[in-house]
């Protein structure tokens, strides 16, 4: 079952803005999506020119996605899912992942972006059993988000929250934490945080991020594993710990190359 739960301004006209590289858009590129206008595809070609790990990266972040949420649903028994700053619909999509391993899974999608709105009803369709929804509502306003996502979900139960690639958008770090602690502070004891970040300890990846943000894009803060280790304080981090996105939980004969980024799955007691 799909459905959209539009916002106060949903029925007006929003703009897309193709006159700047925007990251969803990048990054539905660089996983090999159709979803992009020529200015992501020249930001994103130089992105790679000065950093060429950044498609592997994305791969890896969402490989990192369907390992962590199989886990929850065979290990842990999750069956609801919040997916914020969703992306643009691309291969396997939360829900896909989610519904696959438990067809009556929940998902909930949180972003603020015109071109996500437009695809997500078209593409974001669900199992029959499950429940696959879309808010749409900024990342900044915790509250309103749970708010909407009690309509859909039952927050007396377990949910899994997701954070991927996405909390460099809020530029001001204690903002990033309020938001974080925000989010978590309002689901139920047995709740989990998947996130998955970039870390700023390669000096490629540094200059390349600053080039990005040059073009007048929504900037992208790259911060230290001490910062994003901050993000899991209080929860009891599952094994391996946090790590680079291709070592957690790898599957059998994938090679484990070691990203710039820092990636877990934490428990709310």
């Amino acid at each position: 079952m799909t459905d959209g739960t539009p916002g106060p301004d949903q029925g007006a006209e929003t703009k897309i803005n193709t006159d700047v590289p925007q990251s969803a858009r990048i990054w539905n590129y660089w996983l090999g999506g159709t979803d992009n206008y020529e200015i992501d595809r020249i930001a994103g070609d130089q992105y790679v020119s000065l950093y060429p790990g950044i498609v592997p990266l994305a791969r890896a972040g969402r490989y990192f996605m369907d390992r962590a949420i199989r886990f929850l649903i065979h290990e842990r028994g999750v069956r609801q899912f919040m997916d914020c700053g969703t992306g643009l619909p691309t291969v396997d999509n939360t829900h896909e992942m989610a519904q696959r391993a438990a067809p009556e899974a929940r998902v909930v999608y949180v972003d603020n972006d015109p071109l996500v709105l437009a695809h997500a009803r078209a593409l974001m369709t669900g199992t029959d059993e499950g429940r696959t929804a879309y808010i749409d509502c900024d990342l900044h306003d915790p509250k309103t988000i749970l708010d909407r996502a009690a309509e859909i979900l039952d927050l007396t139960r377990p949910v899994a929250l997701l954070l991927v690639n996405v909390m460099g958008h809020i530029v001001d770090p204690d903002e990033a934490r309020r938001v974080a602690r925000g989010l978590l502070g309002g689901l139920p004891s047995g709740s989990y945080l998947i996130l998955d970040d970039c870390t700023d300890d390669n000096e490629a990846f540094n200059a390349a991020q600053r080039a990005y943000d040059d073009t007048g894009a929504i900037p992208f803060r790259l911060r230290s594993r001490e910062f994003l280790s901050g993000y899991f304080e209080g929860l009891e981090v599952e094994e391996p710990g946090l790590v680079t996105a291709n070592e957690w939980r790898p599957d059998v004969g994938v090679d484990v190359e070691l990203l710039p980024t820092l990636c877990g799955v934490g428990r709310k007691p």
